[in-house]
């Protein structure tokens, strides 16, 4: 049943995106097929999450604030279908195997590496966070740069604003990490490099019409 949910949400959000945001996705060329994958975006607005999601052609979980959804129903059924509740306050290690688990099972996880909405609509600093699950789960992670949401909602506001929304996958890296390497240094080289490629992602702009790359 979840499964049928998830699918009914995404083509929803994929239906309004064309007809009201001229939404387009790129480089989806990038994603495996199978096998666990995890995928780090930019994150400027709550619409970031929809629209990311059903741009990518593989189920996939959220690795997000856990008290995003104040909605009991709401938390219940992202719980069901796509979230995994993260404690912002601390390093949630619970929820950082959580998502370990899925990956090693060769699913498919969303993080957020900058761990909260950007107030200004530019990129931030990575967090560690992001190290932590590849230096577990050495599984590769697929960059992704989302445009436009800062404009249709940004921080703050409550008015959704009709603007063009675009995504663009790169290609997969991957963090071998090393015996005897400082856990500290390897979070922090892999936090930086993709939170790079994520901002070269955002100079790209890809020919409009054009759904993958």
């Amino acid at each position: 049943m979840s499964g049928l949910v998830y699918a009914c949400i995404w083509a929803a959000f994929n239906i309004l995106g064309r007809l009201c945001f001229r939404y387009r996705v790129h480089g989806t060329r990038h994603i495996p097929k199978r096998g666990g994958v995890l995928f780090a975006a930019n994150h400027a607005s709550y619409v970031d999450i929809p629209f990311l999601g059903c741009g990518i052609p593989r189920r996939v979980s959220f690795l997000g604030r856990a008290n995003l959804f104040a909605h009991p129903l709401l938390h219940w059924m992202f719980r069901k279908i796509a979230w995994i509740p993260l404690k912002t306050h601390r390093l949630d290690r619970r929820a950082l195997n959580e998502a370990v688990s899925r990956l090693k099972a060769g699913k498919s996880v969303v993080i957020f590496p900058e761990g909260t909405r950007t107030p200004h609509g530019g990129l931030q600093e990575g967090k560690p966070g992001i190290g932590l699950i590849l230096s577990e789960a050495q599984c590769p992670v697929v960059p992704a740069y989302i445009g436009g949401t800062f404009d249709v909602l940004p921080m703050g506001s409550a008015r959704i604003r009709l603007s063009p929304i675009h995504i663009h996958f790169g290609e997969p890296m991957t963090f071998p990490y090393q015996e005897g390497q400082e856990p500290k240094d390897y979070y922090r080289t892999v936090s930086e490099t993709v939170m790079s490629r994520i901002a070269e992602l955002g100079q790209v702009t890809a020919p409009s019409g054009n759904r993958s790359l």
